[in-house]
């Protein structure tokens, strides 16, 4: 009966390290995985929140090229284990000296993924706030002119004159929580001005497509 006791405990004590070492792999896994490849992980994880990053410019023939690429249908994963020491960096670089921008998109530091940072005029105070996966899901027929400058290309501004007055928005939050909510006056435009960079479009374009 002691010897029985003792094999039983044996296998429960081996069962449960087993179970454990599983436990801790799938939790490691989890805990090492990432969405952004190795190429966008130098671009930011050589630095700390506080750093900002370099800014892609319309104007360099091999930032350019990225700067028109589509990245609005890369899905942004609040789980990401990276997300946040990204974000951080792009909120940095947007509020640099040198830049102080009131938005700034993903492939603006050189990475295609579906993030944006808005500041939020039409809230207290004037936060910044970070959206993934941001969609307009309508446009109002009113429209708004509204002078616009880009941190991709510097020393230009202009006014433009086909931007929806509201638009209609969904997004993602860092917490994973989905949203929807509806957008007026300058803010909408700074949202439909960062979309626009998740679609390889810059505000010249609608400029020129007006001059048409």
């Amino acid at each position: 009966m002691k010897q029985l006791l003792i094999c039983c405990l044996a296998f429960a004590l081996l069962t449960s390290c087993k179970a454990t070492k599983q436990l801790n792999s799938e939790t490691k896994q989890v805990l090492s995985s990432s969405n952004f490849s190795k190429e966008q992980l130098s671009l930011f994880t050589d630095g700390t929140a506080e750093d900002p990053m370099r800014l892609f410019l319309l104007t360099n023939t091999s930032d350019s090229i990225l700067l028109r690429k589509k990245s609005s249908t890369v899905i942004a994963d609040p789980k990401d284990k990276d997300l946040e020491l990204f974000i951080s960096r792009m909120f940095s670089t947007v509020r640099d000296s040198m830049s102080l921008g009131v938005g700034i998109a993903a492939p603006q530091v050189g990475i295609l993924k579906n993030i944006i940072w808005v500041q939020r005029f039409d809230k207290p105070e004037f936060p910044f706030e970070v959206y993934l996966n941001p969609v307009i899901k309508q446009y109002s027929k009113k429209k708004q002119p509204c002078m616009e400058g880009c941190l991709s290309i510097p020393n230009k501004q202009a006014t433009t004159q086909n931007r929806a007055y509201a638009i209609l928005l969904e997004y993602d939050k860092v917490d994973g929580t989905h949203h929807i909510e509806m957008v007026e006056d300058f803010t909408a435009v700074i949202f439909q001005h960062e979309i626009d960079h998740l679609n390889g479009i810059v505000f010249l374009d609608h400029l020129e497509e007006e001059s048409k």
